[in-house]
């Protein structure tokens, strides 16, 4: 089924709105990555315009910068701790923005939209 994302025809106070023009296809959305730990899946998708998104569905490793020294090294994902976006997503280790990773270098958060920018990018958390 597709996705939708375009006006819903409804106004904030729930009126109606008479709309002069239909779907276009250009409003049609794309399912989500749902980025998980695995051997490096990626794969290129040409958006609106002419541009490329990333779509990074499996992967091992995050870019992890350190806020004390303030350098960032290429670590290996070892699990999803947490996902506050959902607690599915937590059980079936899905990496969205702001999900919890226990990497080699410690626990980190992830900073960017990996299901978007194709590789993910953490900070590592104080213990």
């Amino acid at each position: 089924m597709a996705r939708y994302q375009g006006k819903t025809g409804r106004l904030i106070t729930g009126g109606k709105i008479k709309t002069s023009k239909g779907k276009k296809k250009r409003e049609l959305g794309r399912p989500a990555a749902q980025t998980q730990i695995a051997e490096i899946r990626k794969k290129a998708i040409r958006i609106h315009g002419g541009r490329r998104k990333y779509r990074l569905y499996r992967t091992l490793q995050a870019n992890v910068m350190d806020p004390k020294t303030g350098k960032a090294i290429q670590t290996k994902v070892q699990d999803v701790s947490t996902n506050p976006a959902s607690r599915d997503f937590s059980r079936r280790r899905v990496i969205t923005k702001g999900a919890i990773l226990a990497t080699e270098a410690g626990q980190a958060m992830v900073t960017n939209r990996p299901g978007i920018e194709g590789h993910i990018n953490a900070i590592l958390l104080e213990e």
